[in-house]
């Protein structure tokens, strides 16, 4: 159960809840629970809805990958459930998730997904253990511009989890496609 309880669906709420819903099958709970703090909420929803539509650079398998991994690394099973739903929206292979613990042998990862995924885990380390050569690297496989959405995503992702985990959000069933029997205020 979240340490911080979710705002009810009222007014203005009840707008952004069903426009949620509509997306995603069932309103995100880290919305609902950000929802007390009106400001920073707009200010996640625009956020989050621009560097979606612009993140273009990468491929979808890589950046996804990246994130998971954060979410994963970190402990986040909101994250989890949630980038699974995403990564199976996307098309992407979600039953190679299993094996990402061995990305860096694993068949089911490319070169340039391990080493998104090699950098997702230098990034979320404590102390960030990134070195110029990772950087050479990826700058290889993706691009300058690459590297920075990378880096971008994969810094975001560690605060979206760490603020959850804080909060005490846990999986909410959309990666099972279970998301819709959530109901949407407590």
């Amino acid at each position: 159960m979240p340490r911080v309880a979710a705002v009810p669906a009222t007014g203005l709420m009840k707008v952004l809840y069903r426009l949620a819903r509509r997306r995603f099958g069932a309103v995100p709970e880290p919305m609902e629970i950000i929802a007390h703090h009106r400001g920073l909420l707009m200010a996640n929803g625009m956020h989050e809805l621009i560097a979606e539509k612009v993140s273009r650079t990468l491929p979808a398998s890589a950046r996804e990958l990246a994130v998971y991994r954060v979410a994963q690394r970190l402990g986040c099973s909101w994250c989890v459930d949630f980038g699974t739903m995403l990564q199976r929206l996307e098309g992407l292979d979600v039953e190679r998730l299993q094996h990402i613990d061995a990305y860096a042998e694993h068949p089911a990862y490319t070169d340039r997904e391990r080493l998104a995924i090699a950098y997702a885990d230098a990034m979320t380390a404590d102390p960030v253990t990134v070195t110029d050569a990772d950087v050479a690297d990826l700058t290889a496989a993706f691009g300058e511009k690459g590297v920075i959405e990378l880096t971008y995503h994969i810094g975001l992702e560690n605060m979206r989890a760490r603020v959850n985990s804080a909060l005490g959000i846990v999986d909410q069933g959309f990666s099972t496609g279970e998301a819709c029997r959530v109901p949407t205020t407590r």
